[in-house]
């Protein structure tokens, strides 16, 4: 891969693709476990249950569909869905042991993903709404796909509001995380080029309040960005 461009469709495919075999074990690396912390506030925001149809958008290699798949039991559904081939190729291995769980993928765009209006009763998406080339497109599609009412978790890392109080200091950790962190971790799994786009994509993220505004601007009733991991990560907990 050459340079990449934050938000470039083709470029967010071409990197996950390449990532997809050792995804999962950089996530628990450079998260010391955490990530599945943060997935879990995301679920326990969503509150699925028995008879449910959910939607993962942006879903990777499937971890978090397979919980909600477990959760939705029985009776229910969960839908992943990706623009990337690799990751979903083993999505579909990972489900494929667990033949029991309610759980089918798709390759698609997540700002235009064909899928009917109003068809799901739930949605998340994991690390996915800052590698869109249309933050505010992507919440518009995931407000059309919700039936009224439906819950949506979008779980990612937070760009501090620079207005806020610790500002300073979250984005000085931030930056040594990434820097300090993610970037020698990422050259010696030899993927550097494809992790060191992280902080440049932080840079035209939008913040929080801006998230919530962009949300309620899609048309959702309720939006509230909830900060985890002492700033450094952020979760939008809306409501269609």
């Amino acid at each position: 891969m050459g340079s990449f461009k934050p938000g470039d469709p083709g470029d967010v495919r071409e990197l996950f693709d390449s990532i997809a075999p050792r995804y999962d074990q950089l996530n628990d690396l450079l998260s010391l476990g955490l990530h599945r912390v943060w997935k879990r506030r995301a679920v326990g925001w969503l509150k699925p249950r028995a008879g449910q149809k959910l939607l993962d958008l942006c879903c990777g290699t499937g971890d978090l569909a397979l919980v909600l798949a477990e959760k939705v039991r029985p009776g229910g559904h969960v839908l992943g869905l990706d623009a990337a081939a690799e990751p979903l190729r083993l999505a579909l291995q990972r489900s494929s042991r667990q033949s029991w769980l309610p759980v089918g993928w798709q390759q698609g765009d997540a700002l235009a993903t064909g899928l009917p209006q109003a068809s799901f009763d739930g949605a998340v998406m994991a690390y996915g709404l800052r590698n869109l080339p249309d933050p505010a497109a992507g919440l518009a599609e995931l407000r059309r796909v919700l039936r009224p009412g439906g819950r949506a978790a979008v779980l990612d890392f937070n760009r501090a509001d620079r207005s806020s109080p610790g500002a300073g200091v979250q984005q000085g950790f931030q930056r040594a995380y990434l820097r300090r962190l993610v970037v020698p971790t990422a050259r010696a799994f030899g993927v550097l080029h494809q992790y060191a786009y992280l902080e440049e994509s932080l840079q035209r993220f939008p913040t929080g309040p801006e998230q919530e505004r962009l949300a309620r601007e899609a048309g959702f009733s309720h939006a509230h960005h909830r900060l985890l991991a002492a700033g450094q990560m952020g979760l939008l907990e809306l409501v269609a």
